[in-house]
């Protein structure tokens, strides 16, 4: 086949979880004789920083990130009825792109990769109607983010000063709602990472069709690592990108409720805050004892292998945590609330350490930390599960299997 893929940004280095998936997704068509080309944006034009996907793409075309002002983001809040994840990579100059490279290339397949990059797909379905591409259209959902965006609204309306960041939750979401339902309904075929990403979507599709295909890593690539930390005896880290939302929710919560019942136990017991671009409401945890914000780091790795227990204290989101899987891959023991194991199968889900209140939560990684075989049966036990269940050497054959049910392959 021939494939084109849609994403934000070129899938390497792959350190988040929508690169890791679209990563994994372009290697796995690659590795099974598919011909893939991107189309993205970059926010600087030097494609030596993702040349190694060269391995896997045929062409990788391009275009500038688009710039929307705080003054043009505003108004559109104010005044538009379209929710605001419709506008950020909104690119005339990238449907003038899209427009041509279908008229150039006879593709079997576009996949738009998550909802900022379906807004093409109704253009795609239009070029498709004119008779300019013959193309399947895929909707590959990293969340159902309508649903997203209602379960942020109610953790935030819990605080009295998050109160405006739960009401602009509570209205993104009644406007995603109706955008999601309309990208669903013009796809060919629409891809949820969960069963329950799945029958939250369901409802926007006359069929009621929506396929699933987890989101998954190379699970070799997180068994060892060169390079060794030794970051103490009672070692918590938390790995995502940390101007995210939910990530951020979790570590305030985490370390402001939570964090000081586990040290009254075991003051040594020190939590790594690791990811990029760190926000700003976390500064108050830098002055906390027994607290460490990393920012960006050249290797996740090392830190999921110096860490005694991995926390994954998540109140909201959806999908399949990508930053779980790595945990896992990796040996750790895992102690995560139920939201954070939303996605994941009962194999792992039965194997996990799972708590959704701070008490719970506290007793959880305290009796990992107590019992070192403990923690190391169920490091043994999710690796092992990881590889078999989400690694793409068994994702990708399911892939395929998705799109010859729609005639394709």
């Amino acid at each position: 086949m021939r494939v084109l893929i849609l994403t934000s940004t070129p899938p390497y280095p792959a350190h988040q979880g929508g690169a890791l998936r679209v990563n994994g997704i372009v290697r796995g068509l690659h590795q099974h004789g598919h011909d893939v080309t991107l189309l993205c944006f970059v926010e600087d034009d030097n494609p030596a920083r993702y040349a190694p996907l060269y391995a896997y793409c045929s062409r990788i075309e391009t275009e500038p990130m688009p710039i929307r002002s705080r003054a043009q983001r505003l108004g559109q809040l104010a005044f538009s009825p379209h929710p605001d994840i419709a506008g950020r990579l909104d690119s005339a100059t990238m449907r003038d792109h899209l427009a041509r490279i279908v008229r150039e290339d006879d593709f079997d397949l576009i996949q738009f990769e998550g909802l900022e990059m379906a807004i093409y797909l109704p253009f795609a379905a239009e070029l498709k109607r004119q008779g300019h591409t013959r193309a399947r259209l895929i909707y590959d959902s990293f969340n159902a983010e309508a649903a997203l965006q209602r379960l942020i609204a109610s953790v935030e309306r819990q605080q009295p000063r998050r109160l405006p960041m739960a009401a602009y939750s509570h209205i993104q979401a009644v406007r995603i709602d109706r955008f999601e339902r309309d990208i669903c309904q013009q796809a060919d075929a629409v891809i949820a990472v969960s069963h329950e990403d799945a029958d939250l979507l369901r409802p926007n599709r006359a069929d009621h069709c929506i396929h699933v295909l987890p989101s998954g890593i190379d699970a070799d690539a997180y068994a060892q690592h060169p390079q060794k930390l030794d970051l103490g005896k009672h070692v918590l880290v938390f790995t995502g990108k940390m101007d995210y939302r939910p990530n951020v929710d979790a570590m305030l919560w985490f370390a402001n409720g939570i964090l000081p019942l586990i040290r009254e136990h075991h003051p040594d017991t020190r939590l790594f805050i690791v990811g990029q671009k760190p926000h700003s409401s976390l500064d108050s945890l830098r002055a906390k004892p027994g607290i460490e914000i990393t920012g960006w780091v050249p290797d996740v790795p090392p830190y999921l292998h110096a860490a005694s227990v991995y926390v994954a204290p998540l109140r909201m989101g959806s999908g399949t945590r990508l930053k779980l899987l790595e945990a896992m891959a990796s040996g750790c023991a895992v102690a995560a609330t139920n939201t954070a194991a939303s996605g994941l199968n009962d194999q792992v889900r039965e194997t996990l350490c799972i708590a959704d209140d701070e008490q719970a939560m506290a007793h959880a990684v305290l009796t990992l930390l107590d019992h070192p075989a403990a923690r190391q049966t169920m490091g043994a036990r999710l690796r092992d599960l990881v590889r078999h269940a989400y690694d793409w050497q068994a994702l990708t054959p399911a892939l395929l299997a998705i799109y010859r049910e729609i005639g394709l392959g």
